[in-house]
């Protein structure tokens, strides 16, 4: 086809063999269509296409996407906002014919239905990072890192210590969007039981969100790309990640002062405490 239908907030480029969707930039832009920028979606990957009325003049073309064929959608799990959609193009009303030519020409190209069997679209590209409330979490592509806020992190993150995953040790991810009350992204391991796991605040495999913490153009393209690496890998083995850079001391003395304070309230025993300033001060 080749053509490019072009709407409010991004323009959808018709090749033979899939959708290019080119995101605007601009300040009324949704964040999270400025953060993936473009995305490359199959035919295959897509079900079905849909063309309705939108609001304040508008038409709404959809792709649909097959289960299971983009990370994004899966880690979203349907909590996306109508608004926040990246596979909806919104177009003027008077668009509404090219519309609907270009949605009988999708549906004549499709020759995908049901579930896919593995992620068809590609994840957002790593390394990627935010910062959650109680912590700062980041993805090189071969394993996660949790960083503890010494502000914002429960005593039993502490105790536990500032955190690391390799995706071979991951089966998925869950998140809960930040635009909700309690908000989190957690890590899925594989080696854990059936056991109830622990809230999030006190669960070291995951970071919290808060007001202004894990927005969802930073946290979901994060939760996506973990969740297309944990599948790619499977019980896979990777290349060892090469050690990261010492810490800043600054930093290394404002935890220990914070450990100091979780000490003096109790909340740490000593053994913990001589433990743990210890395994800090070897960052050095």
């Amino acid at each position: 086809m080749g053509d490019v239908l072009a709407g409010f907030h991004a323009a959808w480029e018709f090749e033979s063999d899939s959708v290019l969707i080119r995101f605007e930039r601009g300040i009324r832009t949704p964040k999270l269509f400025q953060a993936l920028g473009e995305r490359r979606v199959p035919l295959e990957a897509i079900a079905g296409v849909t063309l309705a009325p939108g609001k304040r003049g508008t038409v709404v073309l959809r792709a649909v996407p097959r289960p299971g064929a983009d990370p994004l959608m899966e880690a979203a799990a349907e909590q996306l906002k109508e608004g926040s959609d990246p596979y909806r193009l919104v177009l003027p009303a008077e668009q509404e014919t090219l519309a609907e030519y270009y949605a009988d020409e999708l549906r004549a190209r499709l020759t995908g239905s049901g579930p896919a069997e593995r992620f068809l679209v590609a994840a957002p590209e790593v390394p990627l990072q935010f910062k959650a409330y109680d912590g700062k979490a980041s993805f090189d592509g071969r394993s996660v890192s949790f960083r503890w806020s010494w502000t914002g992190a429960s005593s039993a993150k502490w105790k536990a210590g500032d955190q690391s995953f390799p995706v071979s040790e991951l089966s998925g991810v869950e998140w809960r969007s930040p635009e909700v009350f309690e908000g989190y992204l957690r890590l899925l391991r594989r080696d854990t039981s059936g056991d109830r796991p622990p809230q999030p605040d006190h669960d070291p495999a995951a970071v919290v969100f808060g007001l202004g913490y894990g927005p969802v153009h930073e946290s979901l393209p994060f939760a996506a790309a973990v969740l297309a690496a944990a599948r790619s890998t499977g019980a896979g083995a990777l290349a060892p990640v090469a050690a990261g850079p010492r810490r800043d001391p600054a930093d290394i003395a404002d935890r220990i002062r914070h450990l100091g304070e979780l000490h003096e309230a109790g909340l740490v025993t000593d053994e913990e405490f001589s433990a743990k300033k210890a395994e800090l001060l070897a960052e050095l």
